[in-house]
């Protein structure tokens, strides 16, 4: 009998955490936890680890470290909770893990990402802001290590099955014309541009075919999520951005194609369950069963397609432009809009405000070049301090 993979689940207790444990208990001939790593939800990331018996656990400080540490005691569990950066760093790059799951949303899992990288891991990768902000640097650090690197988001999950198993030789020489990334348009493609003055972050957060954190809800509803997976899917597969178009599909039935200079377009389809790519991912290159329900045509009955309306969604502009730019630009990028959509939800600004401080922040901070990794964050610092500035002097 093969060895227990080993993995570890870098924020568990997120969408995307939570999907690959309920693949991972479907298989438990297979795979093993060995870490868990969560931020607030300490209450739920308790009860993970009573079901799933990790060695260790990550939370983001020392109370709360101390606090899950005598939970789990009282619980009888071995668990040891490790705390911060540091924790999480560690049980990325542990020699006993086989397989990373990066599922921190923002800035905050790149450092942990990378340690699991520079140790040679197999990483599942669902935080896209890691290759947004560093991606020359991120996909050297890959190639010298000889980790293996598997992107969890449907769409850059689904390119990755439609590709030649020899994509990384380059896509001219493997025959592919072009990606075509498929979005669903979220809950405001079809609302009065009017309107968007006035939306709620409920209403943006209310997806209409996905189950998903707030943050990337709302990353979905501006298509700014489109936008960074454009980028990151230009570092996954060697891509120019003009060879990546966006495609409205509302059904979110077809995750994404690629089109071959032959004519040939492959597709991806499925519903729209996470489950799906993560089980890919976690298998790859062999198929497990994901839980997820087969995919009925004839309950779908038709698959809807248009251009994105860059008016509407002018944070798509934004990250195709920063995409050309290259250099600091991703990363002002999504800084910046981690502080708007931040303060989207507090409800401190309007909807189309989003869009106007990413725009303005890329517009004040010169972009440099970025050659390590120091270089990186001051670029994320300096574009969240703008950003903050932005709202001192227009939020209401």
């Amino acid at each position: 009998m093969s060895r227990l993979q080993q993995v570890t689940v870098l924020g568990a207790t997120g969408s995307i955490g939570l999907s690959t444990l309920d693949v991972i208990a479907r298989h438990p001939e297979r795979y093993q936890v060995f870490a868990l790593t969560g931020f607030s939800r300490l209450s739920e990331l308790l009860a993970l680890c009573v079901r799933h018996l990790p060695q260790f656990a990550v939370v983001p400080d020392t109370v709360a470290a101390r606090g899950l540490q005598d939970d789990l005691r009282a619980a009888g569990l071995s668990t040891q909770v490790l705390v911060g950066e540091q924790g999480l760093c560690q049980v990325s790059a542990d020699p006993a893990v086989d397989t990373v799951v990066a599922a921190i949303v923002g800035a905050a899992g790149l450092r942990p990402t990378l340690a699991a990288v520079d140790a040679g891991k197999k990483i599942l990768l669902a935080n896209k802001e890691a290759l947004v902000m560093s991606g020359t640097l991120f996909m050297q650090a890959v190639r010298k290590s000889g980790a293996v690197l598997l992107p969890l988001d449907s769409e850059h999950n689904a390119i990755f099955q439609c590709m030649p198993g020899d994509f990384a030789r380059g896509l001219s020489q493997v025959g592919v014309r072009r990606i075509l990334l498929t979005a669903s348009g979220g809950p405001f493609r079809q609302t009065p541009l009017a309107e968007l003055e006035h939306v709620s972050p409920d209403q943006a957060c209310a997806h209409p075919n996905w189950s998903m954190g707030r943050k990337i809800s709302v990353d979905s509803a501006s298509m700014m999520n489109k936008g960074l997976e454009l980028i990151e899917a230009c570092w996954l597969f060697d891509a120019r951005p003009e060879q990546v178009e966006v495609v409205i599909h509302p059904q979110s039935v077809i995750h994404s194609l690629v089109d071959y200079v032959d004519g040939s377009v492959l597709a991806q389809l499925g519903n729209p369950d996470m489950r799906t790519p993560i089980a890919n991912a976690l298998a790859w290159p062999e198929r497990i069963d994901s839980g997820v329900a087969p995919l009925d045509l004839f309950a779908i009955a038709r698959l809807d397609f248009e251009a994105p309306d860059e008016q509407r969604f002018p944070c798509l502009r934004l990250a195709r432009e920063a995409a050309e730019v290259g250099s600091s630009a991703p990363a002002m990028l999504n800084a910046a809009n981690e502080v708007a959509v931040a303060a989207f939800l507090e409800r401190r600004i309007r909807f189309p405000q989003i869009a106007s401080i990413i725009d303005d922040v890329l517009n004040l901070e010169p972009v440099v070049a970025v050659n390590d990794l120091g270089a990186v964050f001051e670029a994320d610092a300096k574009a969240r301090g703008l950003a903050e500035q932005w709202l001192k002097r227009h939020a209401r």
